[in-house]
């Protein structure tokens, strides 16, 4: 074959909505740079990713509220299966994950390889406590009268996640599996500098046996559509984590946006303009998974 100069085939990525990859309503798009090798090196370009805006941001709400009751109705044995197929999904596509991660956060191909085998543990870690949980947090509750009291946990609902700024794969993992594992849905600011990660999880959520909708995954600028998730109205709760580190971005001001209708709200690390990002290489616990759970009370007559 004659060696001639290939033309350079630019991948453009879409957003993941509803099971399906949208464009962005908008049509725009913005370049993702690899992390420069050292204080002088060059921003490589990796691909194109959507830039998501309001009108993305109410479609992922409207794909996440619908698809919430039937998977909150899913059995917790079910749940689990279907996340932990995620994770198999994760493994075949190991490679590629790593090579994103490495790109993206400038890591070693050593190092990046250890971070993706700490995420797909990070999601498999989660997905076992999809039938755990609930024995842990319920429970019968002794009372002084002729009837049963039982308390048992249920999912909040709706749930946005800013995901990490810097911790593109573990992080993402870290704050996506705990709380679609209790039958909430969610909808998903990616990185905003390092998005590909969250891309090839939409590709792996889209292949494995997840619901259309369950998780949704916009990218775009945080300080353009955090707001937007923030004050919506059908959102009932929202994780905060990706606003540390976010150009542009006041958690204050999310916060008490997301206060007009009761929302649940979980804070970055740290207070204030010091906000900063988890450290997600931690051994993990039960906090966030709680976080987005409501307890109810249920009264029973006892039978004679």
């Amino acid at each position: 074959m004659p060696s001639a100069q290939r033309v350079d085939v630019r991948k453009t990525y879409k957003l993941y909505i509803g099971g399906k990859f949208p464009r962005s309503e908008s049509g725009r798009s913005y370049e993702v740079l690899a992390a420069p090798a050292g204080r002088r090196g060059t921003p490589r370009f990796l691909a194109n990713a959507a830039m998501g805006s309001r009108k993305d941001a109410r479609d992922a709400v409207v794909a996440a509220r619908k698809a919430q009751p039937g998977w909150a109705a899913a059995t917790a044995y079910n749940r689990g299966q279907v996340l932990y197929r995620v994770a198999e999904v994760m493994e075949g596509r190991r490679a590629q994950l790593v090579q994103d991660v490495r790109d993206g956060e400038g890591l070693t191909a050593a190092r990046a390889e250890a971070v993706v085998s700490a995420a797909v543990d990070r999601w498999v870690w989660y997905a076992g406590w999809s039938d755990k949980y609930p024995q842990v947090l319920g429970g019968l509750n002794p009372v002084a009268g002729p009837y049963f009291d039982i308390s048992a946990p249920e999912p909040t609902g709706v749930v946005a996640v800013l995901a990490p700024q810097a911790s593109s794969l573990l992080g993402l993992v870290s704050v996506v599996a705990p709380v679609v594992v209790s039958g909430n849905t969610c909808v998903v600011l990616a990185s905003q500098e390092r998005p590909l990660p969250a891309v090839d999880l939409a590709e792996c959520l889209a292949t494995s046996d997840v619901p259309g909708g369950v998780v949704n995954i916009v990218t775009g600028r945080t300080a353009e559509v955090a707001p937007w998730l923030a004050s919506h109205r059908d959102v009932n709760a929202i994780d905060l984590t990706g606003a540390a580190g976010a150009e542009g971005v006041d958690w204050g001001e999310l916060e008490r946006a997301a206060a007009d209708n009761l929302k649940r709200v979980l804070r970055p690390g740290g207070t204030g303009e010091e906000a900063l990002e988890l450290d997600f290489e931690a051994v993990p616990d039960l906090s966030r998974l709680t976080t987005f759970l409501e307890t109810k009370t249920v009264w029973h007559p006892k039978g004679r």
